[in-house]
């Protein structure tokens, strides 16, 4: 499968569903663990002079004005140890900002009314079957589709598991569902180790300059790119239809 996503016609048609409903499309939004957090993920890119898109990628700089807002702001569907059974979680949502009752996706949906939404839970709970990660995944995928907002599927970085066995099922639900993967686990496996640190969870570490030959030796820079890229695409792309 390709890093970047392809973008179906199913893909057009749930982000017109959401710009009728009134989604905007200069905001999207992200669920998922400590590796979403936006002090490391994305957050980058409301801050000048915190990345360098060099030359190569110097076309992206349109998203990230479209964007502007998204990339830095408070992620109520992200949290360090959330699992796909937490983002459903009332008992994970933050009682400042969410209703009482309310999920942490539903909570993250109601304050940005996003059009695209990035889901990046990089592992499941120790605990947690194959089975009922499929369940839960399920149903965040068809509760954004259901409120207009086109996901991008992730793939991860790391094996813990052993078999690679979420990784395949994120794959297989991305073409079930025809909405876009954004292939990570691909986007650094030419690096050192796969960008991976040596306890095998984390990826290495380099803030987000691109045209900074040491720092894409690491997986954090490509991590960066490579979502930036993916919203770059599906956006471009869904909005041809407009």
């Amino acid at each position: 499968m390709p890093v970047i996503p392809e973008v179906s016609d199913t893909a057009r048609e749930i982000y017109e569903l959401g710009i009728e409903r009134g989604n905007s499309p200069q905001s999207f939004i992200v669920v998922g663990d400590c590796q979403s957090v936006m002090v490391w993920f994305l957050g980058f890119f409301e801050q000048p002079d915190q990345y360098s898109l060099g030359d190569e990628y110097a076309y992206l700089q349109e998203t990230i004005d479209n964007f502007a807002g998204s990339f830095y702001r408070e992620r109520y569907a992200v949290e360090p140890g959330m699992t796909v059974s937490a983002a459903l979680s009332p008992l994970w949502a933050d009682p400042e900002a969410c209703y009482p009752y309310e999920t942490p996706i539903a909570c993250e949906y109601r304050h940005y009314l996003p059009s695209i939404v990035i889901i990046s839970i990089e592992r499941k709970a120790d605990t947690m079957v194959l089975e009922d990660y499929e369940m839960y995944l399920r149903e965040i995928i068809e509760y954004f589709i259901d409120n207009g907002v086109v996901p991008i599927l992730s793939t991860k970085a790391d094996n813990i598991e052993g078999d690679y066995s979420i990784n395949a099922l994120i794959v297989d639900l991305a073409q079930e569902y025809d909405v876009p993967l954004w292939n990570f686990w691909r986007a650094v496996q030419h690096l050192p180790n796969h960008g991976m640190q040596p306890d095998e969870r984390h990826i290495t570490f380099a803030r987000p300059y691109f045209d900074d030959p040491e720092a894409m030796e690491h997986a954090w820079p490509y991590r960066n790119l490579t979502a930036l890229q993916s919203i770059d695409t599906v956006w471009r792309a869904v909005r041809e239809e407009e």
